[in-house]
Formats: C-alpha cells, sequence, structure tokens
C-alpha cells in the first residue's frame, strides 16, 4: 500500500514564476503538491507548455522555487544554502537531459564526460580507479570501454543518451529527473532506452520522476501518473487506474487520442477532442484553468479553483464534476 511506502520526496505547493517584464509574470508551476515513493516511476504529463519540465528542473534546484517546499529524504531543498550541504545534495539527486544531442559538450571525450561527477564529488582516489569505473558504466548502458576515447557527435542519438544515463549514474544517486529523455529518438530506439533505464532502476534501487508527453510510453514504465495543465496538477492515480478509469475531462482528452492496436476496438472508440488553444500562462483563466476548454464545464468552474481530492483510494482529481456540493447543483439546473 502506498501510506506504507517510504516517502522520497514531498513537493508541496510547489510554484516557479518566471518575471517577464514589470507588469507580467508568467506562472510556469503553480502550486503544485504531489509525493515521489522511494524505488517507484512517477510519470509527469501533459501537453507542451503545461509546466512540467520547469517543475523538474525546480525540484533539483537548476530553478530556485519562487514559492512552496521540496523535501528530499525529510530535508528542505531549497533551504539549504551552504556549498557543501548542496554538493551532498546535488551528488543524490540527478537529471538525464532531453536533447542528447545538446547535453553532452562536444570538446569532451566520452570518458570526460562521464568522469565530470566523479571528479567533482572525488569519487576515484587513482586515474586507474576512474578509468575502470567509467568502463564500467560504459558497459552498465550498453556501450564498451573504446567508446570512452570518442567525442559525442561519433554516437547516434540513442547512444548519446546512453551516455547521458552513465554520466547521472556516475554518482550514485538516489533519485533522477528524466526529462522527456526518448522524445528526440527514433521509435525504434525509445523502447531500448526506456527498457534500459527500468532494468537500471532495479539493479541499483533508483528512484525516476520521468517528464514525457507520450502517455503509451509513461503507462509502460510508471507506477503512478500526475497530469499537469498550465501549470497545476489535475490528477494523480496509479498508472492503471489513470488508464482505465480517468476522471479529469482533460485526462480523458489525452487518452483518447493514444492509438489502440485493436482495428475493432479503435474503430468504436470515442475521440474527445479539445476545442481552443491553451490559454496564456502569463493571464490564466479565473477558477479551474481547463474551464475555458472544458466541454463539462459550469458557472462555479470560472469562480472557485477545484479542490484536489482523493476521489477515490490512490486517486486524486480537481475538478468541480467530483464535488457533491457543485455536482448536485449541475444536475438540478439541467432537470429544470
Amino acid at each position: 500500500m502506498a501510506e506504507a511506502r517510504e516517502k522520497l520526496l514531498e513537493i508541496k505547493n510547489l510554484q516557479k514564476h518566471f518575471k517577464i517584464d514589470r507588469t507580467n509574470v508568467l506562472k510556469a508551476v503553480d502550486g503544485v503538491t504531489f509525493d515521489i515513493f522511494k524505488g517507484e516511476t512517477f510519470g509527469l504529463v501533459g501537453e507542451s507548455g503545461c509546466g512540467k519540465s520547469t517543475a523538474g528542473r525546480t525540484i533539483l534546484r537548476l530553478y530556485e522555487a519562487t514559492g512552496g517546499e521540496v523535501h528530499f529524504q525529510g530535508e528542505n531543498v531549497h533551504a539549504k544554502k551552504s556549498k557543501k550541504e548542496l554538493k551532498k545534495f546535488n551528488r543524490s539527486m540527478q537529471m538525464i537531459f532531453q536533447d542528447p544531442y545538446a547535453s553532452l559538450n562536444p570538446r569532451m571525450t566520452v570518458k570526460d564526460i562521464i568522469a565530470e561527477g566523479i571528479d567533482i564529488h572525488g569519487l576515484a582516489k587513482t586515474k586507474q580507479e576512474r578509468s575502470d569505473r567509467v568502463n564500467e558504466l560504459l558497459e552498465t548502458v550498453g556501450l564498451n570501454s573504446e567508446h570512452g576515447n570518442r567525442y559525442p557527435h561519433e554516437f547516434s542519438g540513442g547512444q548519446r543518451q546512453r551516455i547521458g544515463i552513465a554520466r547521472a549514474l556516475a554518482v550514485n544517486p538516489d533519485f533522477i529527473v528524466a526529462d522527456e529523455p526518448i522524445s528526440a529518438l527514433d521509435v525504434s530506439i525509445q523502447a531500448q532506452v526506456v527498457n534500459l533505464m527500468k532494468k537500471l532502476q532495479k539493479e541499483h534501487g533508483l528512484t525516476y520522476l520521468f517528464i514525457a508527453h507520450d502517455l503509451s510510453m509513461v503507462k509502460h514504465i510508471s507506477d503512478r501518473v500526475g497530469v499537469m495543465y498550465l501549470g497545476n496538477m489535475v490528477e494523480i492515480a496509479t498508472s492503471d487506474a489513470l488508464y482505465e478509469e480517468p476522471l479529469h475531462p482533460y485526462t480523458q482528452a489525452l487518452l483518447s487520442a493514444i492509438p489502440v492496436s485493436d482495428p475493432q476496438v479503435e474503430r468504436t472508440r470515442e475521440r474527445i477532442i479539445i476545442e481552443g488553444d491553451i490559454p496564456s500562462p502569463i493571464n490564466p483563466p479565473s477558477g479551474c484553468r481547463f474551464r475555458t476548454r472544458c466541454p463539462f464545464a459550469m458557472d462555479v468552474c470560472g469562480k472557485v479553483v477545484p479542490e484536489f481530492q482523493e476521489y477515490k483510494k490512490d486517486h486524486w482529481v480537481a475538478c468541480h464534476l467530483y464535488n457533491e456540493t457543485y455536482n448536485k447543483d449541475a444536475k438540478a439546473s439541467k432537470t429544470q
């Protein structure tokens, strides 16, 4: 059961706002709350621009939080000030970046790229120990020691992402944020990288925050999934529950767009089309942020921000359709 599991991360009302000019503020992440349990993969999904990558970077403190708290193993991440504290924290949490072409220094050999964290944290006492550790990491991700003397441009996209994974593993982290790690790769390579990540998770006891917009791949790797829309979390559930019974209208629309392999089921399936464009995060709608595109929007949706509540066991949703008070009012108005 989720309650009996150890919480590795607690994210409480996390906010990250970017000042655009004197009067405008872009609310990329605006009050997100969720937990990540030790050893699990938490999938974070949503349309481009919903704030999922910004949330991941703010959790790692690549961005300073505007508000809220991130607790890692019981310690407030954004309260750490000293270099010693930050260095210890940085070793515990690592990131796999989206673009394997841009995230590797083209002037460094693969061996030096992977060993950078080892050097910073003093994890190898001798050059031989450093070399042995790099070779071990290369083999772990499906490459060999000969690759260590080459440069990033000599590798394919899938191989570069494996190098990025080896770099993240080099300092023995507990937690890894994978920011759309397969979106820049060919479809044939994506499954290989995801399967490698699952294998490494079992072998090293890793915990992942897996950020993506491909919901079918998220289901394959994630234990639980959170759905973001315009800086807010709208639904969290186990992977199976979310895909079998999505509650939020936005989640339902996202899942309806995933093709089904059975042609008979695909022909009879109803596709939910979301009307309109995503509103600007500089000036988001009042109340529920999805209301301007929601086919079930009620009067209350424009006035009251929906509470993020546990509608079913371990299944959380922020929608007035699941609030008894507003739902009764909506049903009453339909019958009149």
